[in-house]
């Protein structure tokens, strides 16, 4: 038996590990007999016990049986092996590897290390002194086949050990691994107690007898194959294992050469498809597929085109879309809150349309004006609202070491360049106007690139205030009202804007959410509005002009488009309000309804293109705006809270969408540019959050469950007893830690708990703590809302990291705190293929040393789904409100750094 060779493939016969296995057992446990305090941390009314420090010294199978039966009894376990392969497993049972500065392989033969270096012996003895003085139990393991085991641990690092402290040296049969050590013998030298029996497996007796039975049957059924037995001296176990055959000695055998330690189990992941190699002709034919569809398109386009303005105004909207679809991926995910609040502002050019169509004199005076004020009002409210919004929250990313800014010099090229036009406009200058338009769209492009950092972010803003204002002037160039119309036109933008105004200074940082729906309603209503009043004025036209179908069209597009984001964003503002149950509303048969409603578009889409006549016409128009009004509602309704995010993309997408409809329809290029680009923004944003929960986008618009790696079984059941902690044991973990992280969630910003903790990490990184936040991509109620909560709190963005700039070094950090979040950090997304969020991307807070989980209540997210990591050996339960939570953890604080 020991004789069988120690590859992988030999593992069920390797006595030699069965045993050594039951020794790495029987250490943990002679050690935690002899030690005389609690293995696992505890805190108690008498006070707070720290866990034992355990060192394994050798990764072997002795030595990953005890780091996996130290960690299970609740101690932080530290390993060292100078075999590279060892580190992974050692991370995969929860453990720390430990490395030198030297950089040597310690692959060896059969299972065991090589010798190593003068140098890297050097480097790990420093190592062994410097834990020796730090940890409570330390368990050796090393040996070198046919020499002497060597020595490890000197009488000087057991001397420097705290007394009460335990050795254990499984080598102690071949000389053993501890200076001080007895082999066979029990004994205390220095205060340390040492144990070095010989006979470890022997005192598992029943356990050892049967590993050792089974291997040696397996052994015996091995040879040969479906019950008959055959010596073949092919297969490597077999020939290793004879000694002698037909009067033949075969001893020894050829050296077989495995250097990796027999396989452990990792914790359970996520199922994943086994992927074979890729079908590159499959992906370059459906690539090539794609880009016909494309140029088939645009040559459809050109088929059917009634006028060369319409062959202008699809070039201009195509490259205005890839403009912006390249601008909208240069913005840092920190700033896609104001992203979102600047397109707001920006879609506000929707006033544009109704400022073309307003007529009479100081007031309407049919039912077209009276429309068209009324978009242009609404409009209003959304440019002024949007753009201080974003001011606002542009601000809060301001850090003191920044240097000055003077904002106010921008009113020299927008004065000159305004001002500049108006004086054009009164010479005979035909192409001034679109010129105009050009710069307006350039600076609203210029409004998104700002935001590519939050250096240029605030100059970005002020772009796009000087191109909406660039783009009402040019209108009002192209219009000429008289007076009257003029004054009607001020009075109703001007009234607009600032009502906008006063709503952005009275909104509350936690309620941008839902302003920002509140102002996407205001755009999906200018857009019906304005298309229902662009129809009543020129259908009159329509026999006669050559280009009434794509007017038609455009007109039917922006109605239902617009219909969709007024009803859904006024839901989406209910939901985040709290005015309506955030919950999912299922409706039976929800999904036919929404595609009667579909189809009912399609057929009045059908009856209004088939008929110029002024009644159905409009008939036709108040139907579409019903039936999108309704499926708004219903889409919107079917979608829980958690994913709200998406929704605010999504219909910030639509309300771009409808805009551009509007360009179609007036022929107007600055309606189209910033439209194409507002749809682009939202579009990408929506990628990027679905994407961050691993689900497709009309899973989330259909009201949808699970992920796309939900693989439907039964979730994994968890079990457990969680183990909960207070305020001031909290901060003495903070104290003592050196890397701290921080993740919060939607919980932090209901509970407005941004400011202690701002201030808490303020005090903590004085201390010369290390502090970082980690923000998941859908954390909070819209793309980019904690990171704007942070900077209003004061703290500075570039200690507010991204998730994927988290996860890479969460082993490094010694202390998580995560505060109101859960689905986020749930260990479920990675470890149950069965759970509905399975292969979601989480922040892998598990990971870390220490994790310390605040929240009211134990209960389920918003994805519904319980959260393995609150029942974790290394998880605390800090239970309360945030708020007051973490005013308590600032005032502990407080009193402990001035004590």
């Amino acid at each position: 038996m020991d004789c069988v060779p120690r590859i992988s493939r030999a593992q069920v016969f390797d006595a030699l590990s069965s045993m050594a296995n039951i020794a790495g057992y029987k250490a943990v446990v002679l050690a935690a007999n002899n030690f005389g305090r609690f293995f696992t941390g505890q805190i108690t009314a008498a006070g707070k016990v720290p866990p034992a420090k355990v060192l394994v010294i050798g990764g072997g199978v002795a030595g990953l049986s005890a780091i996996g039966t130290a960690r299970n009894m609740g101690a932080i376990v530290r390993a060292f092996d100078t075999r590279e392969a060892v580190r992974e497993q050692v991370h995969s049972m929860g453990a720390e590897f430990l490395e030198v500065h030297v950089k040597e392989s310690g692959e060896g033969g059969g299972g065991y290390a090589k010798e190593m270096s003068k140098e890297f012996i050097e480097a790990e003895m420093a190592l062994f002194a410097k834990q020796a003085k730090d940890v409570d139990i330390i368990i050796t393991t090393a040996l070198i086949p046919g020499k002497k085991a060597p020595t490890l641990i000197t009488k000087a690092m057991i001397e420097s050990m705290k007394p009460g402290s335990v050795v254990v040296d499984l080598a102690a049969e071949a000389g053993g691994n501890i200076e001080t050590i007895k082999p066979g013998e029990l004994s205390v030298y220095k205060d340390v107690i040492h144990i070095g029996y010989t006979d470890l497996p022997s005192r598992l007796p029943t356990q050892s007898s049967t590993l050792y039975a089974n291997n040696i049957s397996k052994l015996l059924l091995s040879f040969g194959e479906k019950d008959h037995f055959f010596i073949d001296k092919k297969d490597e176990v077999v020939l290793g294992s004879l000694i002698a055959h037909e009067g033949k000695l075969l001893w020894p055998p050829p050296k077989i050469t495995d250097p990796s330690p027999p396989a452990r189990k990792a914790a359970a992941a996520v199922a994943k498809k086994e992927e074979g190699p890729p079908n590159y002709f499959q992906n370059t034919l459906k690539d090539s597929f794609m880009y016909t569809t494309g140029l088939g398109t645009i040559l459809g386009l050109g088929l059917v085109s009634p006028n060369a303005a319409f062959t202008t105004m699809v070039t201009t909207f195509g490259l205005a879309g890839i403009v912006g679809y390249h601008t909208v991926w240069g913005v840092t995910p920190a700033l896609h809150s104001p992203l979102m609040s600047v397109t707001n502002a920006i879609s506000g050019i929707t006033a544009v349309g109704g400022m073309l169509l307003m007529g009479g004199g100081y007031y309407p005076t049919n039912v077209v004006e009276g429309l068209a004020a009324t978009a242009a009002f609404i409009s209003c409210i959304n440019i002024g609202g949007g753009f201080l919004v974003t001011q606002r929250m542009l601000d809060m990313f301001k850090r003191p070491e920044d240097p000055p800014e003077y904002p106010y010099l921008y009113l020299i090229p927008a004065g000159s360049f305004i001002g500049g036009y108006a004086l054009a406009t009164q010479g005979n200058f035909p192409d001034i106007h679109q010129m105009t338009y050009l710069a307006a769209s350039l600076c609203c492009v210029g409004a998104l690139t700002g935001l590519s950092s939050q250096k240029t972010c605030r100059i970005g803003n002020i772009l796009g205030m000087i191109g909406v204002s660039s783009g009402i002037a040019a209108t009002l160039g192209i219009v000429k009202p008289t007076n009257e119309v003029l004054t009607q036109m001020i009075a109703c933008m001007g009234s607009g804007a600032l009502i906008g105004t006063v709503m952005a200074k009275r909104m509350e940082v936690t309620d941008l959410p839902q302003m920002v729906a509140l102002f996407h309603s205001l755009v999906g209503a200018a857009a019906v509005i304005t298309c229902i009043a662009n129809f009543i004025a020129e259908q009159p036209h329509f026999d006669t002009d050559p280009a009434a179908n794509v007017t038609k069209t455009a007109l039917f597009l922006g109605t239902y488009i617009g219909g969709v984001t007024f009803t859904g964003s006024l839901v989406a503002f209910g939901k985040l309000q709290g005015t309506l149950n955030s919950a999912p509303l299922l409706l039976p048969g929800r999904h036919p309804m929404n595609l009667c409603l579909l189809l009912g578009n399609v057929g009045a889409l059908g009856a209004y293109m088939m008929s110029n006549d002024a009644t159905l016409g409009l008939s036709m128009l108040g139907t579409t705006s019903a039936l999108s009004a309704v499926m708004g509602v219903t889409l919107t309704m079917a979608i829980g809270g958690a994913d709200m995010p998406v929704v605010i993309t999504v219909l910030n997408s639509y309300s771009g969408w409808a805009l551009c409809a509007e360009g179609f329809m007036l022929n107007n290029n600055l309606m189209t540019v910033v439209g194409a680009m507002i749809g682009s923004s939202g579009a990408i944003l929506s990628y990027i959050m679905c994407k961050a929960m691993n689900r497709s986008l009309p899973n989330v618009i259909l009201g949808g469950y699970g992920t796309s790696s939900y693989a439907g079984g039964q979730a994994m059941k968890i079990e457990g007893t969680h183990k909960e902690i207070q305020v001031p044991d909290t901060v003495d973990l903070m104290t003592e830690a050196n890397n701290i992280l921080i993740v919060p969630g939607y919980g932090l910003c209901v509970a407005k708990a941004q400011y202690p903790i701002a201030e808490l990490v303020q005090l903590l990184r004085s201390k010369g703590k290390h502090v970082k936040f980690g923000i998941h991509p859908v954390a909070g109620r819209m793309p980019g809302q904690l990171n704007v909560l942070l900077a209003e709190a004061g703290v500075p963005y570039d200690v507010v990291h991204e998730m994927d700039e988290v996860n890479p070094e969460i082993e490094s950090f010694d202390l998580t705190l995560v505060i109101g979040a859960n689905d986020t950090v749930n260990s479920a997304a990675e470890e149950d293929p069965n759970s509905i969020i399975a292969g979601m991307p989480v922040i892998r807070v598990w990971l870390t040393k220490q994790v310390i989980v605040m929240k009211r209540t134990l209960g389920v997210g918003y994805a519904a789904v319980d959260n393995p990591i609150f029942f974790k050996d290394n998880t605390w339960m800090l239970l309360g409100d945030a708020k007051k939570t973490c005013d308590a953890l600032l005032t502990r604080a407080k009193e402990i750094y001035s004590s």
